[in-house]
Protein backbone atom coordinates (compact mmCIF):
# COMPACT_ATOMS: atom_id res chain seq x y z
CA UNK A 1 0.00 0.00 0.00
CA UNK A 2 1.55 3.32 -1.01
CA UNK A 3 1.66 6.33 1.31
CA UNK A 4 -1.22 8.14 -0.39
CA UNK A 5 -3.47 5.09 -0.14
CA UNK A 6 -2.52 4.62 3.53
CA UNK A 7 -3.27 8.29 4.28
CA UNK A 8 -6.65 7.99 2.51
CA UNK A 9 -7.37 4.75 4.40
CA UNK A 10 -6.72 6.47 7.76
CA UNK A 11 -8.83 9.45 6.72
CA UNK A 12 -11.72 7.16 5.77
CA UNK A 13 -11.43 5.23 9.05
CA UNK A 14 -11.44 8.48 11.07
CA UNK A 15 -14.52 9.61 9.12
CA UNK A 16 -16.15 6.23 9.74
CA UNK A 17 -15.58 6.65 13.48
CA UNK A 18 -17.26 10.08 13.40
CA UNK A 19 -20.26 8.80 11.45
CA UNK A 20 -20.48 5.70 13.67
CA UNK A 21 -20.63 8.03 16.68
CA UNK A 22 -23.64 9.82 15.24
CA UNK A 23 -25.45 6.90 13.57
CA UNK A 24 -24.30 3.76 15.37
CA UNK A 25 -24.13 0.52 13.41
CA UNK A 26 -26.67 1.79 10.88
CA UNK A 27 -24.24 4.20 9.20
CA UNK A 28 -23.94 3.98 5.41
CA UNK A 29 -21.06 4.36 2.98
CA UNK A 30 -22.87 7.43 1.60
CA UNK A 31 -22.81 9.07 5.05
CA UNK A 32 -19.09 8.38 5.40
CA UNK A 33 -18.46 9.80 1.91
CA UNK A 34 -20.51 12.88 2.80
CA UNK A 35 -18.61 13.31 6.09
CA UNK A 36 -15.32 13.30 4.18
CA UNK A 37 -16.56 15.30 1.17
CA UNK A 38 -15.47 12.40 -1.02
CA UNK A 39 -17.28 10.22 -3.52
CA UNK A 40 -18.54 6.76 -2.59
CA UNK A 41 -16.38 5.53 -5.47
CA UNK A 42 -13.28 6.76 -3.60
CA UNK A 43 -14.35 4.82 -0.50
CA UNK A 44 -14.95 1.69 -2.55
CA UNK A 45 -11.47 1.99 -4.07
CA UNK A 46 -10.06 1.50 -0.56
CA UNK A 47 -12.75 -0.70 1.05
CA UNK A 48 -14.87 -3.13 -0.99
CA UNK A 49 -17.85 -2.83 1.40
CA UNK A 50 -19.11 -1.43 4.70
CA UNK A 51 -18.36 -4.60 6.64
CA UNK A 52 -14.70 -4.59 5.54
CA UNK A 53 -14.42 -0.91 6.44
CA UNK A 54 -16.01 -1.54 9.85
CA UNK A 55 -13.77 -4.59 10.36
CA UNK A 56 -10.67 -2.47 9.71
CA UNK A 57 -12.06 0.28 11.93
CA UNK A 58 -11.91 -2.20 14.85
CA UNK A 59 -8.20 -2.79 14.26
CA UNK A 60 -7.61 0.93 13.76
CA UNK A 61 -9.30 1.74 17.09
CA UNK A 62 -7.50 -1.02 19.00
CA UNK A 63 -4.15 -0.02 17.45
CA UNK A 64 -4.78 3.53 18.70
CA UNK A 65 -5.60 2.17 22.15
CA UNK A 66 -2.37 0.12 22.16
CA UNK A 67 -0.40 3.25 21.18
CA UNK A 68 -1.99 5.14 24.09
CA UNK A 69 -1.20 2.22 26.43
CA UNK A 70 2.45 2.41 25.34
CA UNK A 71 2.51 6.13 26.20
CA UNK A 72 1.07 5.40 29.67
CA UNK A 73 3.53 2.54 30.22
CA UNK A 74 6.51 4.76 29.33
CA UNK A 75 5.35 7.80 31.32
CA UNK A 76 7.96 8.13 34.08
CA UNK A 77 5.92 10.72 35.99
CA UNK A 78 3.24 8.15 36.92
CA UNK A 79 3.37 5.72 39.84
CA UNK A 80 2.78 2.02 39.19
CA UNK A 81 -0.79 2.28 40.54
CA UNK A 82 -1.50 5.32 38.34
CA UNK A 83 -0.13 3.43 35.33
CA UNK A 84 -2.27 0.37 36.09
CA UNK A 85 -5.40 2.50 36.43
CA UNK A 86 -4.67 4.47 33.25
CA UNK A 87 -3.58 1.52 31.11
CA UNK A 88 -6.72 -0.45 32.00
CA UNK A 89 -8.96 2.51 31.22
CA UNK A 90 -7.09 4.00 28.30
CA UNK A 91 -9.14 5.53 25.54
CA UNK A 92 -7.39 7.74 22.99
CA UNK A 93 -8.49 11.35 23.29
CA UNK A 94 -10.43 11.23 20.03
CA UNK A 95 -12.46 8.22 21.22
CA UNK A 96 -13.68 9.58 24.55
CA UNK A 97 -16.92 10.89 23.06
CA UNK A 98 -17.72 7.91 20.85
CA UNK A 99 -21.02 6.30 21.68
CA UNK A 100 -20.21 2.61 22.02
CA UNK A 101 -23.53 1.83 23.74
CA UNK A 102 -24.93 0.06 20.68
CA UNK A 103 -21.99 -2.32 20.34
CA UNK A 104 -24.01 -5.11 21.93
CA UNK A 105 -25.77 -5.35 18.56
CA UNK A 106 -22.50 -6.45 16.93
CA UNK A 107 -22.73 -10.09 17.96
CA UNK A 108 -25.89 -10.79 15.96
CA UNK A 109 -25.57 -8.30 13.10
CA UNK A 110 -21.82 -8.50 12.42
CA UNK A 111 -20.49 -11.75 13.95
CA UNK A 112 -17.15 -11.50 12.09
CA UNK A 113 -16.55 -8.02 13.50
CA UNK A 114 -17.69 -9.12 16.97
CA UNK A 115 -15.14 -11.97 16.82
CA UNK A 116 -12.43 -9.46 15.90
CA UNK A 117 -13.34 -7.26 18.89
CA UNK A 118 -13.28 -10.31 21.15
CA UNK A 119 -9.83 -11.33 19.87
CA UNK A 120 -8.42 -7.85 20.34
CA UNK A 121 -9.79 -7.66 23.91
CA UNK A 122 -8.10 -10.95 24.77
CA UNK A 123 -4.67 -10.06 23.33
CA UNK A 124 -2.04 -7.42 23.96
CA UNK A 125 -1.95 -7.72 27.75
CA UNK A 126 1.86 -7.83 28.07
CA UNK A 127 2.33 -4.25 29.38
CA UNK A 128 -0.59 -4.56 31.80
CA UNK A 129 0.74 -7.85 33.14
CA UNK A 130 4.18 -6.29 33.59
CA UNK A 131 2.63 -3.46 35.58
CA UNK A 132 0.58 -5.82 37.73
CA UNK A 133 3.71 -7.86 38.50
CA UNK A 134 5.65 -4.67 39.27
CA UNK A 135 2.83 -3.51 41.57
CA UNK A 136 2.96 -6.80 43.45
CA UNK A 137 6.79 -6.61 43.71
CA UNK A 138 6.56 -3.04 45.04
CA UNK A 139 3.87 -4.08 47.49
CA UNK A 140 1.41 -1.46 46.24
CA UNK A 141 -1.10 -4.10 45.20
CA UNK A 142 -1.71 -7.37 46.94
CA UNK A 143 -0.76 -10.66 45.32
CA UNK A 144 -3.45 -11.56 42.80
CA UNK A 145 -3.79 -14.29 40.22
CA UNK A 146 -3.10 -12.35 37.04
CA UNK A 147 -5.03 -14.80 34.84
CA UNK A 148 -8.13 -14.26 36.99
CA UNK A 149 -7.65 -10.48 37.02
CA UNK A 150 -7.30 -10.48 33.22
CA UNK A 151 -10.39 -12.69 32.86
CA UNK A 152 -12.42 -10.35 35.06
CA UNK A 153 -11.43 -7.30 33.02
CA UNK A 154 -11.99 -9.03 29.67
CA UNK A 155 -15.31 -10.50 30.77
CA UNK A 156 -16.53 -7.12 31.97
CA UNK A 157 -15.69 -5.45 28.67
CA UNK A 158 -17.10 -8.33 26.63
CA UNK A 159 -20.43 -7.82 28.39
CA UNK A 160 -20.55 -4.34 26.82
CA UNK A 161 -20.43 -6.09 23.44
CA UNK A 162 -22.87 -8.88 24.33
CA UNK A 163 -25.63 -7.13 26.24
CA UNK A 164 -27.22 -3.71 26.46
CA UNK A 165 -25.69 -3.02 29.88
CA UNK A 166 -24.50 0.49 28.97
CA UNK A 167 -27.93 1.39 27.60
CA UNK A 168 -29.70 0.07 30.72
CA UNK A 169 -27.21 1.81 33.02
CA UNK A 170 -27.59 5.04 31.02
CA UNK A 171 -23.83 5.54 30.83
CA UNK A 172 -21.27 5.88 28.07
CA UNK A 173 -18.60 3.33 27.26
CA UNK A 174 -15.97 5.65 28.77
CA UNK A 175 -17.99 5.92 32.01
CA UNK A 176 -18.54 2.15 32.14
CA UNK A 177 -14.85 1.49 31.50
CA UNK A 178 -13.84 3.94 34.22
CA UNK A 179 -16.24 2.31 36.69
CA UNK A 180 -14.91 -1.18 35.95
CA UNK A 181 -11.32 0.00 36.34
CA UNK A 182 -12.16 1.75 39.63
CA UNK A 183 -13.82 -1.39 40.99
CA UNK A 184 -10.95 -3.66 39.94
CA UNK A 185 -8.10 -1.36 40.96
CA UNK A 186 -9.57 -0.08 44.20
CA UNK A 187 -10.33 -3.67 45.08
CA UNK A 188 -6.65 -4.61 44.78
CA UNK A 189 -4.94 -1.55 46.25
CA UNK A 190 -3.13 -2.31 49.53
Amino acid sequence: MNENTETLRREILEGTIKVFNRKGLKFTMSEVAEELSKSKKTLYEVFPDKETMFFEMVDYCFDSIKKSEEEVFNNTSLSTIEKIRKILGVLPEGYKDIDFKQLYLLKDKFPKIYKKVEERLENGWEKTIQLLNKGMEEGVIRKVNILLFKMMMESSLEQFFQRDILVKAGISYAQGLEEIVNILVDGIVV
